[in-house]
């Protein structure tokens, strides 16, 4: 283990920094090649690396967590499941397909399933490998949605 990794590792012990935060700093250490690494995901807007999952996180406020009555979120999606998600609509009848389309629009969202091509797909998930988005709720939780 490098003395990078400890300190990441004795920052997080300390409560310096949360879970989310020291995985991502060992995902950059990775990044970097640093001894005993393996190359890990490219910074944003690079083509070097495909994203590999889209991750949604909530941290309670450090107030709140004290008192032991806190609910945590922590959720890890495959990208590959997106994707086959995606083809599997493909396999929908028509009918069902329709009622999507119905429901969406309802809501008032514009969107066609028949219309999504693989290489629409791909430039979307590409995309998505530049999302990133942190909330602090006005109790204090953190919600940070991204690409890993």
């Amino acid at each position: 283990m490098s003395e990078s990794q400890k300190k990441i590792l004795e920052m997080l012990e300390n409560k310096k920094i949360n879970v989310d935060e020291a995985y991502r700093l060992l995902g950059l250490l990775r990044a970097e090649g640093g001894p005993g690494t393996s190359p890990a995901k490219a910074e944003p807007g690079t083509q070097t690396a495909r994203a590999k999952y889209l991750r949604v996180t909530v941290q309670p406020d450090p107030e709140h967590e004290r008192s032991g009555n806190v609910d945590r979120v922590n959720v890890r999606v495959p990208m590959s499941l997106i994707r086959s998600g995606m083809k599997f609509s493909s396999l929908l009848p028509e009918q069902a397909r329709d009622k999507v389309g119905f429901a969406l629009r309802e809501k008032g969202i514009d969107f066609d399933m028949r219309n999504v091509k693989s290489e629409d797909l791909d430039e979307l998930i590409d995309a998505l490998s530049e999302l990133e988005v942190d909330v602090r709720s006005s109790d204090g939780e953190v919600v940070k949605v991204f690409v890993e």
